[in-house]
């Protein structure tokens, strides 16, 4: 029997304020008076207190990153292009600083920067084959887990799927709670409710071991605390949460509620965390007390999802998203283990979808 050999962060600093020490982080990359770091920012901050905050010296690069659209594999081969034009030789560093979008654009770059190609290549699971530049990831909006997965997610010509590989993983992360005060409510609560599914998918699924049921279990108590207890430490909570409901799927996987987003994201242009939220609504079947509590938490926090989006789209259109979640096959694994093909079938995932 093989085990799972996976990667985790190697370094990370917590705390309130400790933004402040990217600076010092960098300077340990920089050997040279020339050697220069990218900042990928989402660019939600430009013009903001942030900006000014950035520890860019006059050799850097700051990129302005848009991710109002899914993050593709066209954007990535862009900016790789545009780092490349900038400079001959490779950044120490590549810095994602922003949500979940942003920081798997910024393991994207720092990957596709030394594999040749497109992308679009290499979307699956190990098909990288080049250690990535070294990389940092700052969270300025929490839940995604993107900060401690091994997977940058795009959209590409064919589907929607991740860059997975132990080389996407953030050689470092900083996690300061400041940054993410001041988050709109929707977006919060969008990307927030990304950890608690991942938690559900985690704990119901077939792949369940106790590393990821402790770091789960954790998870999900945090996001309680923070959701439906409205904590007074809720933005140190929901950062711990986001990192370890990142790692409670290290070593299992997500499951249908992540399937079904990606069909919905592909197609029709969702963001995940509202992809999540759309979809995760209409599972009862598959996660009751979840979907149960879920709906608890936007209730508290006056959330109304759309509805009826599916209902009345041309049989082509969902035929294309039925596609999409099919062919997510570990997450259905997770889902129903062994002969899961016998189960996710055309017509069951088309009448879940005209549900939505």
């Amino acid at each position: 029997m093989s085990f799972k050999n996976f990667k985790v962060v190697e370094k990370m600093i917590f705390g309130r304020g400790s933004f402040v020490q990217l600076d010092e982080v960098l300077a340990a990359e920089r050997k040279t008076a020339d050697d220069f770091v990218v900042f990928l920012v989402d660019d939600v901050h430009q013009g903001k207190a942030l900006e000014g905050r950035i520890p860019a010296k006059a050799q850097d690069m700051v990129i302005w990153v848009n991710v109002d659209e899914e993050p593709s594999t066209i954007q990535i081969d862009t900016l790789t292009e545009q780092v490349q034009a900038f400079n001959s030789k490779l950044p120490v560093s590549v810095v994602g600083l922003g949500g979940g979008s942003t920081m798997d654009v910024a393991k994207a770059v720092s990957l596709m920067l030394t594999n040749p190609g497109g992308s679009a290549m290499y979307q699956g699971w190990d098909l990288i084959k080049n250690p990535a530049v070294h990389h940092i990831g700052i969270p300025t909006i929490s839940g995604t887990g993107a900060e401690a997965s091994r997977t940058a997610v795009l959209c590409g010509p064919v589907r929607k799927l991740g860059l997975n590989s132990d080389y996407t993983v953030f050689d470092q992360i900083i996690m300061d709670s400041e940054l993410i005060k001041g988050v709109e409510t929707d977006q919060w609560f969008y990307t927030g409710m990304d950890c608690y599914i991942h938690c559900v998918e985690s704990l119901q699924g077939t792949f369940l071991n106790e590393f990821s049921k402790s770091y789960a279990e954790k998870a999900m108590d945090l996001c309680r605390q923070v959701y439906l207890d409205d904590h007074i430490d809720k933005d140190d909570k929901l950062m711990m949460a986001s990192f370890m409901g990142g790692m409670s799927i290290a070593y299992s996987q997500v499951g249908a509620c992540h399937a079904v987003s990606y069909g919905l994201s592909y197609i029709l242009g969702y963001h995940h965390g509202i992809g999540n939220c759309i979809a995760f609504d209409v599972l009862e079947e598959f996660y009751p007390e979840g979907v149960e509590e879920f709906r608890l938490m936007m209730k508290k926090h006056n959330i109304t999802l759309p509805k009826n989006i599916c209902k009345d789209l041309p049989d082509e259109t969902i035929a294309k998203m039925v596609a999409v979640t099919k062919s997510m096959g570990p997450l259905w694994a997770n889902v129903y283990g062994a002969g899961w093909e016998e189960k996710v079938t055309d017509e069951m995932l088309t009448a879940l979808f005209r549900r939505i």
